[in-house]
């Protein structure tokens, strides 16, 4: 099935407000297993958090689900899934809802159930992929990967607390990391990512989303390169079968736009998922105003500090190849201490003055 024409796109587009969000994990939650387990799902912390990311002034969030949960609770994770819309909405929040994610920062297979504390001084120690890259590469268990796709557009395509669906983040993206130093492209993992992402467009279209769809391309060239991005055949499938453009820049903000400049060929309207990262020049102070100036939706990654550790910085061979440095002085991602005290106050005064947040400035 074909995506939506640019026109279709554009005018969807004319009815959203700017977008401006984060990636959301409540601080409680190690990965989004622990997120969504029936034993761990944190009503208490996630609506104070929902609540603290409108304040500041997001009116978006972006949360990955895991395919894991719906096999072995289905019916949970859904009743799960309504709650969260309910109650994001109710402060004024549209979420984005991703289905699958490659990017296993922590480097272990997923596993349902308890998850491991955090390693203690490690970014995103227990970060899985979804649905892992042993089922990924296991053509034989994609057929039960389409019912959980077809399932969950089933219950929520229609439903107008959905922004848009994120149907892959990341493919190909195992975060390869050894004694030699760093890679984020698995070449055995590659196709079957491409393929699994082309198959997983054709499985949500078929269901009939109110919502427009979309994979973000996210191989940046190195900082200072000229190289034109984004030309990996992941990213370019991915922005050829998307409705609307999406895209990652972890970057400064002169490459971010250069990144823009090349997406606005595409004619349709476009979407960073993912950004903001200090260490490695990517900050609220010029990217944040580049991306409203430019009329592009925006999702930072984090948000409060809590058990993911991504206020600690990636690893250092990760940072380099970013054109960044690795000061734990500086906090990488987040902006939200536990207790709802901004880390940085300019900060969250740019976002709220960006977003015409209405809210009361103090967080409680």
């Amino acid at each position: 099935m074909l995506p939506w024409s640019r026109q279709k796109a554009r005018a969807w587009h004319d009815t959203q407000p700017w977008i401006c969000g984060c990636n959301f994990l409540p601080s409680s939650a190690v990965n989004f297993l622990e997120m969504w387990h029936e034993d761990s799902f944190d009503r208490v912390t996630t609506s104070r958090e929902l609540g603290w990311a409108a304040a500041v002034g997001f009116n978006a969030v972006r949360v990955n689900l895991h395919s894991l949960i719906w096999e072995h609770d289905r019916a949970g994770l859904l009743a799960r899934v309504e709650w969260f819309l309910d109650v994001a909405s109710k402060q004024g929040i549209r979420t984005v809802l991703c289905l699958f994610d490659d990017c296993g920062f922590g480097g272990a297979e997923p596993v349902y159930g308890a998850q491991a504390d955090p390693v203690a001084g490690v970014h995103n120690s227990r970060a899985v992929a979804s649905p892992g890259r042993a089922t990924v590469m296991d053509r034989e268990a994609w057929p039960m990967l389409q019912r959980y796709v077809s399932d969950v557009l089933m219950q929520f395509g229609t439903d107008e607390r959905v922004l848009f669906w994120d149907l892959y983040n990341e493919p190909g993206n195992r975060m390869i990391f050894s004694a030699d130093g760093f890679d984020r492209y698995d070449e055995a993992l590659m196709p079957h990512s491409l393929a699994l992402m082309t198959a997983v467009f054709d499985w949500a279209r078929a269901t009939g989303p109110m919502q427009p769809l979309t994979v973000g391309a996210w191989m940046t060239p190195q900082v200072g390169s000229t190289e034109v991005p984004f030309q990996s055949e992941i990213d370019r499938r991915a922005v050829e079968l998307s409705d609307i453009v999406t895209f990652h820049a972890y970057c400064n903000a002169s490459s971010a736009g250069r990144f823009i400049d090349h997406l606005e060929e595409h004619g349709r309207p476009i979407f960073c998922t993912e950004w903001m990262a200090r260490p490695v020049d990517s900050r609220i102070e010029d990217q944040l105003p580049l991306f409203r100036e430019r009329g592009v939706g925006c999702f930072q990654w984090g948000f409060v500090k809590g058990r993911t550790q991504t206020h600690l910085p990636w690893p250092e061979a990760l940072v380099v190849q970013h054109g960044g440095h690795t000061d734990r002085g500086t906090w990488f991602h987040d902006i939200l201490y536990a207790d709802g005290t901004p880390y940085d106050p300019t900060e969250t005064a740019l976002i709220r003055k960006l977003t015409g947040a209405s809210y009361p400035a103090t967080i409680d």
